[in-house]
């Protein structure tokens, strides 16, 4: 595969308006984008969602020869992008309040129903968020409880019906969001919990049997245990403690968020993820900034082309299994 399209694999970026615009046509043509994110922004009803689904799965492999990632965040509740002519359901902590692991799952069922008939195959959810901290401004009710046992168990029901469904799932955010003080959309979020605190809490949701293929990390920095402010996207110490981080897609949070575009540019931000172990950027805050500081880090050696080589397989081998166009 030529290194444009090698590149295109491993970006995801989204739009404004109900149509595609020439302006990100274009951008994609020209950049061999594999993957494209939606919003509220973007949806209108479930026949112009299913049509836009559509133009966007044909154009994608029409320029890079592969299916694209059509993502989408569809947690339920008061994260629903979903259009009202379609199903959405209860968020995580009203699913949690029902007691009934079942529940869980029956949501994640009739999600993965509505994505597909629309024409959506990777979903931004669930939560695995631990929300011990009450004052947290972003977690809340987009999390299963505040004991991390609950999480773990409401996390592994709605994750099990995504496997074999045609639609990917990627828990969010490691390595955890929960008890942070600050929402990494306007600030990087510091957890002050040592490797040993995380792992009894934060990070047992994200290690329990669920058969879980994706995560995202977040904009969330661990001093306690790298010894800096480095945020978890663009660290390999937090990124490694990923259970099965050889094997597991791993995505970042938006680059294009304050936690990040404050702090580094947007080549900066991309190089970094991916030599921390992400596999895909999620809207660097600049296409042109971005591809090119990664086009000169693989050709310089920052980036191997082993480690290239390996991250775009893992990509192409997650959309073999659970894309059907």
């Amino acid at each position: 595969m030529e290194m444009r399209r090698m590149l295109g694999q491993k970006l995801v970026f989204g739009f404004h308006g109900k149509t595609l615009p020439e302006e990100f046509k274009n951008l994609l043509r020209e950049y061999k984008i594999g993957n494209v994110i939606l919003f509220l922004r973007n949806v209108e009803s479930a026949e112009q969602l299913r049509a836009l689904c559509a133009e966007i799965q044909s154009l994608v492999q029409e320029e890079t020869g592969y299916p694209a990632f059509i993502i989408i965040d569809q947690e339920g509740g008061m994260v629903t992008r979903l259009p009202q002519d379609a199903v959405n359901v209860p968020g995580a902590m009203a699913l949690a309040a029902t007691a009934d692991p079942e529940n869980a799952r029956l949501a994640s069922e009739i999600t993965i129903r509505q994505l597909r008939g629309l024409g959506a195959n990777f979903n931004m959810a669930p939560v695995l968020d631990v929300n011990s901290n009450p004052a947290n401004p972003v977690i809340g009710v987009r999390s299963f409880g505040d004991e991390a046992e609950r999480v773990a168990s409401l996390g592994c029901a709605a994750i099990a019906p995504y496997a074999g469904s045609g639609v990917l799932c990627c828990a969010k955010h490691f390595p955890g969001h929960g008890d942070t003080a600050e929402d990494s959309h306007t600030a990087l979020a510091v957890t002050y919990k040592t490797q040993e605190e995380l792992a009894s809490c934060e990070l047992l949701p994200f290690g329990a049997d669920t058969g879980l293929h994706a995560v995202m990390v977040g904009h969330i920095a661990a001093p306690n245990v790298t010894g800096s402010d480095t945020p978890a996207t663009l660290s390999p110490q937090l990124v490694a403690m990923i259970p099965n981080a050889e094997d597991t897609l791993i995505i970042t949070d938006s680059l294009a968020m304050d936690a990040i575009a404050d702090a580094y540019t947007p080549g900066e931000a991309a190089v970094l993820a991916l030599q921390a172990g992400c596999d895909v950027l999620l809207m660097p805050n600049s296409l042109p900034e971005a591809y090119a500081a990664v086009l000169e880090a693989v050709q310089n050696g920052t980036i191997t082309q082993e480690r290239l080589d390996q991250s775009v397989n893992k990509i192409l081998r997650y959309k073999e299994v659970f894309t059907h166009v």
